[in-house]
């Protein structure tokens, strides 16, 4: 199965307990090395000359092929996380739009912006290249200005249609024209307590396993490759557990490094029923 994650790759600076660490991140990093464990993944985005190439070699080794868009700077974030769950996030800086993409076709695809860097016009060329396509809706709310990100309300319409959209319960309140039952799937998560995820518009809740974790970094945009990954075999309720165990193990190791049968014996403590 081929899969093509778009957005920013980022370079995050995480203020943490009194540390401060540079690392790789963006929603489309997590993404793909979530998806990495479902299929044969590509990366479209836009990196500048301040990228380390050493990250990017570092994608490549793991097998992950990259679609590089020229840009002056890349996207900068600061995260001052305040608790395990609790952070204040400022962008730095940020990279070129995205304008273009591959030829050929995709089995999914899915869209994770950071900074506002993906159009809706590119979201409509995609629709007819992927069997599935999937979206995580922060990148499309926030204000891509430098400074404390803010969120605003948009017209979100042009997301009527679309296979899976996954966000915050925050964030989704900031959708304008839209509604749980104009994709197949919603997926609004809530940290560590209960979220809901609709199918064709009806609600259920969900209760994610209780774990002990140092930073939550990552994990909407793990959340949602590894439901996409899952929904193409499994029945809904099963991908929304298995979806959340994933994400759970991934958080406790910081890595993607334990074998699948540890998600299935994990994904039997989540509950999941009618909302």
């Amino acid at each position: 199965m081929k899969c093509l994650v778009v957005g920013h790759l980022t370079r995050d600076i995480i203020l943490h307990s009194g540390v401060k660490v540079e690392r790789l991140g963006g929603g489309a990093y997590y993404s793909a090395i979530a998806a990495t464990k479902f299929c044969d993944v590509e990366i479209l985005t836009s990196v500048g000359k301040d990228f380390p190439e050493e990250w990017l070699e570092g994608l490549s080794r793991m097998g992950i092929g990259l679609h590089l868009l020229p840009s002056k700077v890349s996207t900068v974030y600061e995260l001052h996380y305040l608790d395990n769950n609790r952070r204040d996030l400022r962008l730095l800086s940020r990279a070129t739009p995205i304008d273009a993409i591959p030829e050929g076709r995709y089995d999914v695809v899915i869209l994770n912006p950071v900074a506002g860097e993906i159009p809706p016009e590119l979201l409509r060329r995609l629709t007819g290249r992927a069997r599935l396509l999937a979206v995580d809706a922060q990148g499309f709310i926030r204000e891509g200005r430098p400074g404390k990100v803010r969120l605003s309300h948009i017209d979100a319409s042009f997301l009527k249609g679309i296979k899976v959209l996954h966000g915050d319960t925050s964030e989704l309140g900031y959708l304008r024209n839209f509604a749980p039952s104009d994709v197949e799937v919603l997926l609004a998560s809530s940290g560590p307590e209960s979220g809901k995820a609709y199918l064709h518009g009806t609600p259920y809740r969900y209760h994610p396993v209780r774990i002990d974790v140092r930073e939550s970094t990552g994990a909407g945009d793990v959340f949602l490759a590894a439901f996409t990954g899952f929904y193409q075999h499994c029945p809904f309720i099963q991908a929304v557990k298995r979806a959340n165990a994933f994400t759970a193990l991934f958080l406790r190791h910081r890595n993607l490094e334990f074998p699948m049968e540890d998600v299935g014996e994990l994904a039997a403590e989540v509950r999941v029923e009618r909302a």
